[in-house]
């Protein structure tokens, strides 16, 4: 058996403890850059819904700003942003290499996506219940935890699930240029060294991440409806 995996995998089983490393590096950046842009973006995403036009403290100019910054990070690919955020980078976290460099990026280039989704969302909560709970006297931070956040937890979920998915897509392109991780590891073996096997098993352990965040998500989802 084991000769069998030598000849399917030989540069993998001689670099253990780097895929490992690697892999680690990869959940690290996911869960540091994960839950800021989740924290962030839910704020972004609520702000957006309370400040539109229909909502329940309209601000025009605020809306119309904020939705703008948005739009506007979200049209800047990520390796671009990568680039032109080493300065920042370096100011919040003294470097702007490996993984903890790479957490700023990250969070830049998932907020934007991040607070869309949360504000689509938000959206779909029927005006009827935000009516009612105005009727009934609630004030605004109230509308948003007891119907907007409350009426939303499954939608929230799987916003959140496809947001995790796209960000360990990010955290691969971060390892283009020294962020570490899964991307770094494929890179410099797979494709720089043509150890295939490298980029195969490097794909399997992505896949593996992507379909526990799926399983996770939908299984919380299947307990909140029943």
């Amino acid at each position: 058996m084991n000769d069998l995996w030598h000849s399917l995998i030989p540069n993998v089983l001689n670099k253990p403890d780097e895929l490992w490393l690697s892999t680690l590096q990869t959940l690290y950046m996911l869960g540091i850059s994960g839950v800021i842009a989740f924290a962030l973006g839910l704020i972004l995403g609520v702000a957006l819904v309370v400040s539109a036009p229909r909502g329940i403290l309209p601000n025009k100019v605020f809306f119309a700003t904020l939705s703008s910054l948005i739009n506007i990070f979200r049209s800047i690919p990520f390796v671009i942003l990568l680039a032109a955020m080493i300065p920042v980078t370096r100011l919040i976290v003294g470097t702007a290499i490996g993984t903890t460099g790479a957490i700023v990026p990250l969070v830049a280039g998932t907020v934007p996506f991040f607070s869309r989704q949360v504000e689509s969302a938000l959206s779909s909560v029927d005006l009827g219940l935000v009516e009612a709970a105005q009727a009934m006297g609630s004030g605004p931070v109230g509308i948003i935890f007891r119907v907007y956040l409350k009426e939303s937890i499954p939608a929230l979920i799987r916003v959140t699930q496809i947001t995790a998915i796209s960000l360990i897509g990010l955290t691969a392109m971060a390892g283009a240029i020294g962020g570490g991780g899964l991307g770094d590891f494929a890179i410099r073996y797979g494709h720089q060294r043509g150890q295939t096997d490298v980029t195969y098993v490097t794909v399997l352990v992505i896949l593996a991440i992507v379909a526990v965040i799926q399983i996770s998500g939908t299984t919380v989802i299947r307990r909140l409806q029943h």
